[in-house]
């Protein structure tokens, strides 16, 4: 937690690519080199775009990582069944997988025969805790939930753990890193508040008054822009209704109305971001803003966080008490 919370000091802008690791998984035909190229230019464009800075992921270069102390690794993804043997000869015990299924599918990953390579090893386990690539608030929900399941497996395995998103330069780093990346810094505080004060949720209301649509959608908010909620008509108020439970923070939106994108006017509009474009948004606070839980909230998502002794003690204590529902050990 330490070297999360006190990484605020990244560079807004720079390049990474492959500095160590096996060049196993690299070794390809020339086709499939030159598509892994195509692939990886569009994946660093998308990934710049929605991260603020500017990062180059090559997949055609195999492998690649760092290691933060002597027992973790931070890297990209492991491409082929090879790839666990070279994770083997440097002591690697534990193989964490933070992709999802379409970031494997979309790098012709085959997720099924690694893990049945590594469990065929015996001396190795591989474990996935999913978290949506590019979404702040989904790294912010699952990051409890991964760094409890992170923590178990160190102490289970012991040796050297290995953990990985698709590029090794925004989910990884954000739950275990100072590897030169740009995770989502607001929400690792965020989230790090969260458990600090409870995971508390608070219901609210977005409306939108029409009754001429046939669908009315929200995205952002805390699903990610590339995830739609539909919105419920209730004849009786004649309002399209969401009713949603979020953490405190604030939350950016943008309505979906028959397929147009469009504000709502009757809500918060938010001043352009850095391409150019506004949102709704709503700030969800604490019932109480003056309490002890709205101060520690308050502290460490600022621009100099810092946890105290009993709060380092309480993060450990809720990660080895945290209970087990992903079913996968």
């Amino acid at each position: 937690m330490q070297g999360m919370i006190n990484s605020s000091d990244l560079h807004r802008t720079m390049a990474v690519k492959a500095i160590s690791g096996s060049a196993s998984s690299a070794d390809t035909d020339g086709a499939d080199v030159k598509e892994d190229k195509e692939k990886s230019d569009i994946y660093s464009h998308n990934m710049t775009e929605a991260m603020g800075a500017v990062l180059i992921y090559r997949h055609d270069l195999g492998m690649n990582y760092n290691f933060i102390c002597p027992d973790l690794i931070v890297g990209s993804c492991i491409q082929i069944p090879e790839d666990v043997d070279s994770l083997r000869k440097i002591g690697v015990k534990t193989i964490f997988c933070l992709q999802q299924d379409p970031d494997l599918e979309y790098f012709g990953v085959d997720i099924n025969v690694i893990r049945e390579y590594a469990k065929k090893c015996g001396d190795i386990q591989h474990l996935r805790a999913e978290i949506r690539d590019f979404d702040a608030f989904d790294l912010r929900i699952q990051f409890p939930t991964v760094v409890r399941k992170l923590y178990r497996a160190i102490n289970r395995n012991g040796g050297v753990t290995y953990i990985h998103c698709t590029a090794g330069l925004g989910r990884a780093p954000a739950v275990a890193s100072k590897r030169p990346c740009f995770p989502k810094m607001d929400a690792i505080k965020s989230a790090t508040a969260d458990i600090l004060t409870g995971l508390r949720k608070r219901l609210v209301t977005l409306t939108w008054k029409d009754d001429n649509c046939s669908t009315v959608e929200i995205s952002g908010l805390d699903i990610g822009w590339g995830q739609r909620i539909t919105l419920n008509f209730n004849e009786e108020k004649g309002l399209w209704i969401l009713e949603r439970e979020l953490l405190e923070g604030r939350y950016e939106y943008k309505y979906i109305i028959d397929g147009e994108w469009t504000l709502n006017q009757d809500e918060p509009i938010s001043a352009p971001n850095k391409d150019g474009h506004v949102n709704n948004y709503i700030q969800v606070l604490a019932d109480n803003t003056d309490s002890i839980n709205a101060e520690i909230r308050k502290r460490l998502t600022g621009d100099d966080p810092e946890l105290t002794p009993d709060e380092r003690l309480k993060i450990r204590q809720f990660l080895e008490t945290f209970p087990d529902d992903d079913g996968e050990e």
